[in-house]
């Protein structure tokens, strides 16, 4: 990219981006060409507060990233490009895009960014195929609830033994009393 000087407001709008791009834990670009305002404002609300939707020129986008220190993304800024920034959930944001995608096959997932790392459209439609963070924390504490449960009736076991000895050796020295008298 030649050095050439900018004018303010694409300084201004790169600096936005290279912000976005540091400040997100995610980042996904899209290719909406075809959608129509309406079907970008939905898709805005399916992905919620805590993820944005930009428009950007590919050129300003790529700066930012540049600036922002992401590498490997120079290739899918080309046709129409939207910045999906992610500060949320990523798996319920990418879960949203891929949902939306195939309702409207025009909306084209092209990659992204994810923890400072290129990735592919198919990597991100793996994020979306993972469970939401709240299930896998939901699982992983069944699992050491359960681990726990094992580990407390292991302990108690010989505690137990010894109370079942002494009751059956107790109940044998009343018999042998009760044969004896």
């Amino acid at each position: 990219m030649a050095d050439k000087p900018i004018r303010a407001d694409k300084a201004t709008a790169v600096a936005e981006l290279t912000e976005s791009f540091r400040s997100s834990g995610a980042t996904v670009l899209t290719e909406y060409r075809g959608l129509t305002v309406s079907q970008l404002t939905q898709l805005r609300r399916t992905l919620g507060a805590e993820t944005s939707y930009t428009v950007a020129k590919n050129t300003l986008a790529k700066r930012a990233a540049t600036d922002a220190g992401i590498t490997g993304l120079d290739e899918l800024f080309t046709g129409p490009t939207a910045l999906t920034f992610v500060s949320g959930d990523v798996v319920e944001a990418a879960k949203g895009l891929r949902d939306f995608a195939k309702a409207n096959p025009k909306l084209v997932i092209k990659g992204g960014v994810f923890e400072g790392k290129a990735i592919s459209a198919a990597e991100v439609t793996k994020l979306a195929d993972l469970e939401s963070r709240e299930v896998l924390l939901a699982k992983l504490a069944g699992a050491m609830k359960g681990n726990l449960s094992k580990a407390a009736a292991l302990f108690q076991a010989p505690l137990s033994k010894t109370a079942r000895l002494a009751a059956a050796l107790q109940d044998k020295r009343e018999k042998e009393g009760a044969e004896a008298a």
